[in-house]
């Protein structure tokens, strides 16, 4: 891995959880908080690049809520950095980008947060070698591998229909090529998720749990509410609270052990981070925020 995570104690990554409140911006400056806060990873000056997911035009939790994004980039702001970006490049059955962004309302958010969006559809991609079992080459947004930048993710939780997860490691897709997706598409689309994350790594990953999907997605799907705010260093780590979250409610597609899927598992033998629960830290504040 070419980044270390900088939340961590004790040798353990640190994982929060906090129960939304009213005050969304708040409530997301809470759940970094409580891993070390923003001025562990950013720094006075720091160009950030924002990855949320906008897979689709259906409402939040299929795509992002803007406000979470816009409440998001106000904060890393206020941690000192001098320039953010939003990238993003939806879902291929719902292209263009543009569309997508504008329907959902995050082109005026990101006005409204002094954010510059950056639609990838036509951008710049670099090709990428991998070592990896089912990929080898893949061709990947520029901004992706920027090593002047760092880099925040802003996942939704909602199970998948073909992945049967996307959480914070499945966000990588949506920095490929789009023919490079449809290989992606092919075959061992869980093993392939987990590999295409040597190629990124993000500094922070926030995760929006205040609404989830229990069946279906990532367009639509059950609905249920959890409630609940993430933030974690650890892609491993927080998806597998996450699966746990989802895995909790009656009816939920997920019912296996988190560690046995094949997004976990393979990220696990890459070493992308927690290889167990044992390699990580929950910090949890239900009970003091209610």
């Amino acid at each position: 891995m070419d980044k270390t995570n900088v939340f961590t104690k004790n040798g353990k990554a640190l994982v929060s959880k906090v129960r939304a409140s009213a005050n969304l911006k708040e409530s997301i400056e809470t759940a970094v908080d409580l891993i070390g806060g923003f001025n562990k990873a950013i720094s006075h000056g720091d160009k950030v690049f924002v990855k949320p997911n906008f897979n689709s035009d259906d409402p939040f939790p299929a795509s992002s809520d803007p406000e979470f994004v816009k409440a998001a980039v106000r904060l890393l702001y206020e941690a000192g950095a001098s320039e953010v970006v939003i990238i993003e490049s939806s879902g291929m059955a719902w292209f263009p980008t543009i569309k997508v962004v504008t329907k959902t309302g995050m082109v005026k958010a990101a006005k409204d947060c002094g954010a510059e969006l950056r639609i990838l559809d036509d951008g710049e991609w670099v090709e990428t070698a991998i070592n990896g079992k089912h990929l080898k080459q893949i061709s990947i947004a520029k901004e992706a591998v920027d090593k002047t930048a760092k880099f925040v993710w802003l996942p939704c939780m909602k199970t998948h229909r073909y992945a049967s997860f996307t959480l914070s490691l499945k966000l990588a897709i949506g920095l490929l090529n789009f023919q490079m997706r449809g290989h992606m598409h092919s075959g061992h689309l869980e093993e392939k998720i987990a590999e295409l994350n040597l190629s990124v790594h993000p500094d922070l990953i926030i995760m929006d749990g205040r609404k989830c999907f229990i069946t279906g997605g990532p367009d639509v799907g059950r609905l249920k509410n959890p409630n609940t705010i993430m933030a974690s260093g650890d892609r491993i780590a927080i998806d597998v609270e996450a699966i746990k979250m989802i895995r909790s409610f009656q009816g939920s597609s997920l019912q296996a052990d988190p560690w046995s899927y094949g997004q976990i598992r393979r990220s696990v033998e890459l070493g992308l981070g927690a290889k167990s629960e044992k390699d990580y830290q929950i910090i949890d504040k239900y009970t003091s925020s209610r």
